[in-house]
Order: C-alpha cells, then sequence, then structure tokens
C-alpha cells in the first residue's frame, strides 16, 4: 500500500501541474489580446526588443523572444529530465509493468499524428520542415483540463497520463536533437564533451553543491547554444548527472530537492511566459487560404485525430498482445477520453513550431499557431465531453462505462 507522504506529494503535483494549466491559458488569452488590439505594437517590440550578453570575446546576442525560447525553456527542460531520471530509478517507471502501456501510447502518439502530417503536406519541403509538431502533448493543460472534472478522476489517470507525457517529452528531446539542429560547430561540441566527464566526475565523487552543477551547466549551455544543436538539450544532459541520493545520507535526495524548488518556478513562471511570448497570433489578414493551408490543416487534424488514433490504438494493441494492461479503474472509454485529452499541445508544440520555421521565411502564407490552438482546444473539448460522460458522479456498485 503507498506510503501516505508519497500520496500527499503525488496530489500536490497534480494539484500543482492543473493550477499551471489554467495559468497557461490565461497567458495564452492575453497574448492573443495583445496581438490583436492596439497593444500589438507594444507586444511586438517586446518580443524583439535585442538583448546581448558579451565577455570578452564571447558574445550571446538575441532578441528577447529567443532568450525565452532558448534560456528559459532550458531550465524547463532541465525539471524535464530531473522527473524523467527520478520516474525510471524510483518512480512510476522503474517497474516494467507500468511502463509498456504508456510506452505504447506514447509511440503511437507521436507516429500517427506525424503521419498525418506528412500526408497532407507531402510535396512542399519547406512545410514538411514541421511534421513533428503535432507529435506533442502538453501535461500542465491535460492535467488542467482532468482538474475540472474534480475527485471523480482517479489518482491513476493522472498518473497513466503522466507518464505517456514523459515519455512523449523524452521523444521530443531525440527530435529536437536529430531533426531540428543548425549547421553544427565541432569546436562548441569539444566544449561540450569537457563539461560530461567533469559533470560525471562530481556526480561518482558526491559533489552535492547546486552552484558548481549550475556553473558547469550554464558553460555547456553557452557551447550547445553556440554549437548550433538546439540549447535546451543541455538542460536534459545537466539532469542526468544531479545525484538522486546523497551517500553519507540516504535520506537526503538532492534531484527532489532541486527538482521541488524548481516546479513552482516552471509552473509559475517560465512556462505562463513561454506562452505569452509564442502565442500571440495575430488574425489580422487571416482568410480562409491561410486558414486552410495544409500546414495549420495538418497540425490540428494531426493532435486531434492522429492523438486519439495513435494512442488508444496503440494502447489496445499492447493490451490484446498482453504486453500490458489497462491501470486501475480505466475503461476502454475512459482510455479514449485520456488518449483525446493528449491532443492538447500547446506548449511543446509551440516550441517545436519555432523551431521548425524560425528564420525560414516560409511561415508569411501560414501561421502554424493556429493549428495548434485550434487542434489542442478542439482535443481538450473532446476529451472533457467523454470523461465526463463515462467518469461516476458518484461511487457506483458497479462500472458504468462497461
Amino acid at each position: 500500500m503507498p506510503h501516505a507522504s508519497h500520496l500527499l506529494s503525488v496530489n500536490a503535483f497534480f494539484k500543482l501541474e492543473s493550477a499551471s494549466g489554467i495559468l497557461l491559458l490565461l497567458a495564452a488569452v492575453l497574448a492573443m489580446i495583445f496581438a490583436n488590439t492596439g497593444l500589438s505594437y507594444y507586444y511586438d517590440l517586446l518580443l524583439s526588443t535585442p538583448v546581448e550578453v558579451r565577455i570578452g570575446a564571447l558574445e550571446i546576442a538575441k532578441p528577447l523572444l529567443l532568450w525565452i525560447n532558448d534560456g528559459l525553456m532550458a531550465i524547463f527542460f532541465f525539471l524535464v529530465g530531473l522527473e524523467l531520471k527520478r520516474e525510471i530509478l524510483e518512480g512510476e517507471l522503474s517497474d516494467r509493468r507500468n511502463i509498456m502501456l504508456p510506452a505504447f501510447g506514447a509511440v503511437g502518439g507521436m507516429a500517427i499524428p506525424a503521419l498525418i502530417y506528412v500526408l497532407l503536406n507531402y510535396g512542399n519541403a519547406a512545410a514538411l520542415n514541421g511534421w513533428a509538431i503535432p507529435s506533442a502533448t502538453d501535461i500542465a493543460f491535460a492535467l488542467g483540463i482532468l482538474t475540472l472534472l474534480g475527485k471523480r478522476v482517479p489518482v491513476s489517470f493522472k498518473i497513466f497520463l503522466s507518464s505517456l507525457a514523459i515519455f512523449d517529452d523524452v521523444g521530443a528531446v531525440i527530435i529536437i536533437a536529430l531533426f531540428y539542429t543548425d549547421k553544427i560547430s565541432l569546436e562548441a561540441l569539444m566544449a561540450v564533451s569537457i563539461c560530461l566527464p567533469i559533470l560525471f566526475l562530481m556526480n561518482r565523487n558526491n559533489v552535492l553543491s547546486r552552484a558548481a552543477y549550475i556553473f558547469i551547466g550554464a558553460i555547456m549551455w553557452i557551447a550547445t547554444l553556440k554549437s548550433g544543436v538546439h540549447a535546451t538539450l543541455a538542460g536534459v544532459v545537466l539532469a542526468m548527472f544531479i545525484p538522486i541520493r546523497d551517500r553519507r545520507n540516504h535520506c537526503f535526495s538532492p534531484l527532489k530537492d532541486l527538482e521541488h524548488d524548481l516546479h513552482s518556478a516552471v509552473a509559475y513562471f517560465i512556462l505562463p511566459i513561454f506562452a505569452f511570448a509564442n502565442a500571440g497570433i495575430s488574425f489580422e489578414g487571416i482568410g480562409l487560404e491561410q486558414a486552410l493551408h495544409s500546414v495549420p490543416v495538418g497540425i490540428a487534424l494531426g493532435l486531434f485525430a492522429g492523438k486519439q488514433i495513435g494512442v488508444f490504438g496503440f494502447c489496445w494493441l499492447a493490451v490484446k498482445l498482453k504486453l500490458a494492461s489497462l491501470p486501475s479503474k480505466m475503461n476502454w472509454r475512459t482510455l479514449y477520453g485520456i488518449s483525446a485529452l493528449c491532443g492538447v499541445g500547446f506548449t511543446m508544440s509551440l516550441f517545436i513550431g519555432a523551431l521548425a520555421f524560425e528564420d525560414t521565411g516560409v511561415n508569411v502564407t501560414f501561421d502554424e499557431r493556429l493549428g495548434i490552438i485550434l487542434g489542442s482546444i478542439a482535443s481538450g473539448v473532446l476529451g472533457y465531453l467523454v470523461l465526463n460522460a463515462c467518469l461516476p458522479r458518484k461511487k457506483p456498485l458497479r462500472d458504468e462505462c462497461n
């Protein structure tokens, strides 16, 4: 039986993620208000503000938008890495029985949306660069929608959705590393490679100083930024070297302590700022031709239809092949509702979209964010309606959805 303190920490985590989802929504709405009113000039001016850091010959000069996307989001990916390491070593993903179903669901939830997008954009080389945009799931938004259903939602549903999102994030990290990199600088990659053994030795020698890890991590982030590999990946790599346990005091976990301290900052500050900076779609001049362009349509259908088909279909296959079983209190209808919620891809989809079409000039004829928002809204509404219809309003004597 789970320890009471563990259950309390799990519930606290889900409450934090749910509140973050609501704040993300408010930030996105505020961004669209700014982009479509007289405030649009100041919105664009703010995001294009040049920010420069120079130390001797080392110079990093970017507009504020890219500092948010490359800098603040590296902290988000660092937190993702911490969560992933903890889950694999001690959490839900440490048990093979808990891994198989969300892993299958995540693979389907990435492959089918990407396939739908590619089929709709086949033959357009520039548009094909956005194939990974509908493959992402936004855990904060999805859990925020689940919260609207109150205590009717079993904890096992939230754990399954979170586990699937973790695999989804791993897939996104791999995709970014392999497909969304600029021209590679071998000199900068050499600097990254020097940081790795230093971090390894720090971990092996039980170095617990946060400042030491942050210092080496900052050097690695700068080197990664200059290398052409996306800088946010430095956050994931750094997280893998944070000690899970203090060897002198096994009751203390540096990783969990750091994860706890970062969670609120990421949930309530970094992700809302990212949403505000990236969700400001201007509807001026957007007509039927732009709305029905194959890029936003491919993204919207990938998130809405592809996620449902991929997550539900691959989970069904895993269960039928006896490779996995449904979580406690979950049946096929509620699994379908969860699968629909996975189509809420807001944060990560926006992030990959910025990488796919950044500085290409091809997005003058469409706005990929329109497809992200429409697909995410449709998925969230469908997922909520399905679960609201299936989940019992009071404890039943038998499962009403079977």
